[in-house]
């Protein structure tokens, strides 16, 4: 009887608050719609040699427009990363191809829309060189002779091959590193007119670039020592100014120098010329040197006569 009682009001209210239930949550079950910029991926397994024996480039577009339809909440936490856009090039031979997209929806959502339909780009054989890692770094001052240990000493390029031919160089990003320190940087391949180079990829793509020198210019005062003229003259006077010079080197270079030599354009007469310092690779003289000199000529001598014979 109490299940009966009022049973027209009971199944009126029990309507009611279905009616306002579904109402409530008409916008949650409906399917809506969101756009989705998708990388495109490329497949190629042409010979059953696998992924990576070719490579690709290109790529016009290289994301597409994916537009995927499905209830909010579960739109809501997609990524795009979640989405899947492949370009099949399996079997297309080297060269330019145009590809339609193939697009992998996550579950719970279908495709309603992609943009473009095809893909183009270059199929191209996978090259690999290996190339030393040039040094960049910004501007030392004046009073510092710095020097750069990079590691490791030289880097892969990989990619399509008329890409990695156009690769002329690899050097550091433009950094600065202070005296005794160290710091990671990144690489950058160039081409011959010092522009990078896009889509290689670089290994290792980070050098550890260590500075070794203290900060201090290392300078050391050292004289000057002139050649010796040749046989045939004679030096009577000498003033070499300056008769010593400032190098600059490396400390464990200059601990081995004791003094420069210099060169100069022996000839008879009084004048003034110019020094040339020999100085080793990796060291710098900071005076210029000229010599004052008085040379005369050494009068050659006359060949000794033989024994007479009598007639």
């Amino acid at each position: 009887m109490r299940t009966v009682h009022n049973l027209g009001p009971k199944l009126l209210s029990l309507l009611i608050a279905l009616t306002l239930w579904f109402l409530a949550t008409s916008n949650r079950r409906a399917n809506v719609e969101q756009g989705f910029d998708v990388p495109v991926t490329v497949r190629d397994t042409t010979g059953g040699r696998g992924e990576g024996t070719r490579a690709f480039s290109d790529l016009n577009p290289a994301t597409v427009r994916v537009t995927l339809s499905g209830r909010p909440d579960r739109l809501r936490e997609l990524r795009p990363e979640s989405i899947e856009a492949i370009v099949d090039v399996t079997g297309e031979p080297e060269g330019s191809f145009s590809r339609p997209v193939t697009i992998t929806a996550p579950s719970g959502t279908t495709v309603s829309r992609r943009t473009p339909d095809r893909v183009q780009g270059f199929v191209d054989t996978q090259v690999v060189r290996t190339l030393p890692i040039t040094l960049s770094v910004t501007a030392p001052s004046e009073t510092s002779l710095p020097r750069y240990q990079v590691t490791p000493t030289d880097a892969s390029v990989s990619g399509p091959g008329r890409v990695v031919t156009t690769v002329q160089s690899v050097a550091t990003s433009p950094t600065t590193v202070l005296p005794g320190g160290e710091r990671e940087t990144h690489l950058i391949a160039l081409d011959a007119a010092g522009d990078p180079v896009e889509g290689v990829v670089l290994r290792p793509d980070t050098v550890t670039l260590r500075r070794l020198d203290t900060g201090i210019l290392p300078i050391k005062t050292l004289p000057v020592v002139l050649a010796s003229p040749p046989a045939t003259l004679r030096v009577t006077a000498v003033s070499v100014q300056p008769s010593a010079v400032r190098v600059v080197a490396a400390p464990e270079l200059l601990a081995r120098l004791r003094e420069v030599a210099g060169r100069v354009d022996y000839r008879a007469g009084t004048y003034t010329a110019p020094v040339t310092l020999s100085v080793p690779a990796g060291a710098q003289a900071l005076e210029s040197v000229s010599v004052r000199l008085t040379v005369k000529a050494v009068p050659t001598p006359l060949p000794a006569a033989g024994p007479t014979t009598p007639p």
